[in-house]
């Protein structure tokens, strides 16, 4: 009798941690499939060809299409940035002269287009910063603050890194850029 109510016991235990282990595997699963629909890698093809031109990692050019706009290639912010990457017209036109190309305005909506030029944008930046979250703050303050936020004591200790940034917004964006960084890194690099 003693046997069987141990053998019986023994045979629910496994049961429930067979149980625990599936309900965490579909748990998984679930949370997984929720975070690539909330962080996809749509244009993949522009991407990756713009990642390997300009030497910006995919998962960068992912979080910022993620954040910039999140994948809404008709997206126009009330500042006047267009597109996936939300670029400002003056920024496209300044970036198609310097790579001698003739400029039209209406070419900054395409997709392929975006991202080849916030991409060219990034990697333009991080050549002049680099350290990605002062690239961040580049692309969302301007270039113009970032350089006299680098020259101030208060903002940087050593004319490279911003230990503080005093634009609020573009406190936030550097913060969820890394976030999404994170994201697309554990989900796909």
């Amino acid at each position: 009798m003693k046997h069987k109510n141990a053998v019986r016991r023994s045979a629910v235990i496994l049961s429930i941690l067979a149980l625990s282990v599936l309900i965490g595997f579909l748990y998984q699963f679930i949370w997984d499939r929720i975070d690539r629909s909330n962080y996809p890698r749509e244009y993949n093809k522009f991407v990756e060809r713009y990642s390997e031109e300009y030497g910006v990692p995919e998962y960068i050019i992912y979080s910022t299409i993620k954040v910039e706009s999140n994948f809404n290639s008709s997206a126009e912010s009330s500042a006047g940035a267009i597109g996936l990457m939300q670029l400002m017209p003056e920024t496209f036109k300044y970036l198609m002269a310097e790579m001698k190309e003739d400029y039209k305005a209406d070419l900054i909506y395409g997709p392929e287009t975006n991202i080849r030029y916030g991409t060219y944008y990034l990697s333009k930046l991080y050549l002049k910063y680099g350290k990605w979250d002062t690239v961040f703050a580049a692309y969302n303050g301007g270039e113009t603050n970032v350089d006299g936020w680098l020259k101030d004591k208060e903002y940087s200790s050593d004319g490279r890194t911003l230990e503080n940034i005093p634009f609020k917004e573009t406190e936030k964006y550097v913060a969820k850029m890394n976030r999404a960084i994170e994201v697309y890194m554990r989900l796909y690099y």
